[in-house]
């Protein structure tokens, strides 16, 4: 069964108008494989992008960490689009209720400061790491919909965008310090609840980019100067059920603070 992605993409849309607990597409759909699914995802973007007038400013890879592919029962990295509208500087209040489960995941984010195309495809750590242009602590807001986590399936997640909803940026810095041993502390209502450190994410958080940009070559996309990446959660996502402040310290590149309210 061919899918058909701007049926895929319509129904995704009014699933997350509506407020409808997650469920595997794919069985359904005929989305048979990985591509099939990113064909999916690139045409629900389009849909947000005209709902909401909102271009991409650039991505989420999602299950870097060993924790986070066994929390979801996935063993491989996964991406996503962000909008600009879903972007948000640190110290935003974000009601829970604007969300269909609102999830928070704590990350190392970079901001490219030149161009990978296709056509330089494959990329390894030495390409990405002289494009990087700044890093900075990250969270990303995931919405699973209250997904059944024992049927999980990656296709379904991607076709959904990878589940974002946004990204909490902290201050960028063009110098950093070396991103495998970093400490990254999840704060709530300032007592600690997590931590991290950067070698979590594949080894080093611009492997993930590495993945991405390999990723993208694939389809002939590439990233872009001025793109926004969000490398993968140092820790388990954090679900908030009632109002919960939250802060995020990466040792020597300061901290990004998010709450939510219910």
């Amino acid at each position: 069964m061919a899918a058909d992605y701007q049926a895929i993409a319509r129904q995704l849309a009014l699933e997350h108008a509506a407020g409808q607990q997650f469920h595997p597409l794919a069985p359904e759909q005929g989305i048979g494989d990985l591509d099939a699914a990113y064909a999916a995802q690139r045409a629900f973007v389009a849909v947000l992008q005209a709902q909401f007038g909102a271009a991409p400013i650039g991505y989420k890879i999602g299950l870097t960490s060993k924790r986070m592919q066994a929390m979801c029962g996935i063993d491989q990295p996964i991406a996503g689009v962000v909008l600009a509208n879903r972007l948000h500087a640190s110290g935003v209040v974000l009601p829970a209720a604007n969300y269909g489960r609102i999830g928070l995941e704590f990350e190392i984010g970079v901001k490219l400061g030149r161009d990978l195309p296709a056509r330089l495809a494959p990329f390894g750590m030495h390409a990405i790491s002289d494009a990087v242009a700044a890093v900075c602590p990250a969270v990303e807001i995931v919405d699973d919909r209250h997904a059944d986590y024992k049927k999980l399936e990656v296709a379904s997640v991607v076709a959904d965008n990878s589940w974002n909803a946004g990204i909490v940026l902290g201050e960028f810095r063009a110098n950093w310090p070396d991103l495998v041993s970093i400490p990254g502390v999840v704060r709530l209502n300032g007592v600690e609840v997590d931590r991290g450190m950067g070698r979590d994410v594949l080894g080093h958080p611009f492997e993930p980019l590495a993945w991405l940009a390999n990723h993208l070559a694939r389809t002939g996309d590439g990233l872009r100067a001025g793109d926004i990446v969000l490398t993968g959660s140092l820790v388990t996502t954090r679900f908030p059920t009632q109002t919960e402040a939250y802060a995020f310290e990466l040792a020597g590149l300061g901290s990004v603070e998010v709450t939510v309210t219910v």
